[in-house]
C-alpha cells in the first residue's frame, strides 16, 4: 500500500483520530465521514480493532505500509520493549524531528523539506526522510534556505516543543538530545494493539 496523499481532515475523522496531533480535524465534523456517519451496530472483531490502531500510527507519521512494517520489523531486533522501541525508530526518523523542531507545520511538510534538500545533519545535507537520527545529532537548515518564508512562519508559530529536542534559535538546528519516553508520546494509541497486528 503507497503513502497516503489524500484529504487529512477526512482520515482523521475515519479513525476517530487527530492524524496531525492538533485535534483540529475532529473540531468541526466529528462524525465519521459518508452519509450515515459511521452509524454502526455490528461490533468490531479484534482484527479490525489492530488495523485501525496500526493505520492510526502509520497516517499519523504518514508513511506506507512498506516503511512500516519494515521499521516494526527493526524494532524487533532492538533489546527492551518492543512496542516502545517501535515507537522510538519512528520518532528517530529525520522527517518527523524536522516537524519536531519546528521547521514544518506537519510531517508532510517537513517531509518535502528533507527531499527538496534544504535539511542537514551534523552539517551535512540528508535528503532521505527516512533517514535515522540517533541522540545528540544535530539538525539544521542549509544556510541559503535560513529565510525561506514557510520556514520561519512555523518556526514563529511554534510556541513548544518536546523535552526530547532542544533548539537553538540563532543557528536555527536543534539538537536530538535523547530517546522519547512513553509518556512523552501520543496518549491515544495503543501500540500493544499494533504490535499483536503484526506478531500474528
Amino acid at each position: 500500500m503507497s503513502r497516503y496523499t489524500g484529504p487529512v481532515y477526512r482520515k482523521s475523522r475515519r479513525l476517530g483520530f487527530s492524524v496531525l496531533e492538533t485535534g483540529k480535524e475532529l473540531m468541526r465534523k466529528p462524525n465519521v465521514p459518508g452519509q450515515h456517519g459511521g452509524k454502526r451496530s455490528k461490533k468490531p472483531s479484534n482484527f479490525a480493532i489492530q488495523l485501525k490502531e496500526k493505520q492510526k500510527v502509520r497516517f499519523m507519521y504518514g508513511i506506507s505500509e512498506k516503511q512500516f512494517k519494515r521499521t516494526f520489523e527493526r524494532a524487533k531486533k532492538m533489546k527492551g520493549v518492543l512496542g516502545e522501541n517501535f515507537l522510538k525508530t519512528l520518532e528517530s526518523r529525520l522527517d518527523n524531528l524536522v516537524y519536531r523542531l519546528g521547521y514544518a507545520r506537519t510531517r508532510q511538510g517537513a517531509r518535502q523539506l528533507v527531499n527538496h534538500g534544504h535539511i542537514l545533519v551534523n552539517g551535512k545535507k540528508v535528503d532521505i526522510p527516512s533517514y535515522q537520527v540517533t541522540p545528540g545529532d544535530v539538525v539544521g537548515i542549509r544556510e541559503k534556505s535560513h529565510n525561506l518564508t514557510p520556514i520561519l512562519t512555523s518556526l514563529e508559530e511554534r510556541s513548544n516543543r518536546v523535552e526530547f529536542v532542544t533548539f537553538d534559535p540563532q543557528k536555527m538546528e536543534g539538537t536530538y538530545v535523547r530517546y522519547p519516553e512513553r509518556s512523552e508520546l501520543n496518549s491515544e494509541i495503543d501500540i500493544a494493539l499494533v504490535v499483536e497486528f503484526y506478531n500474528k
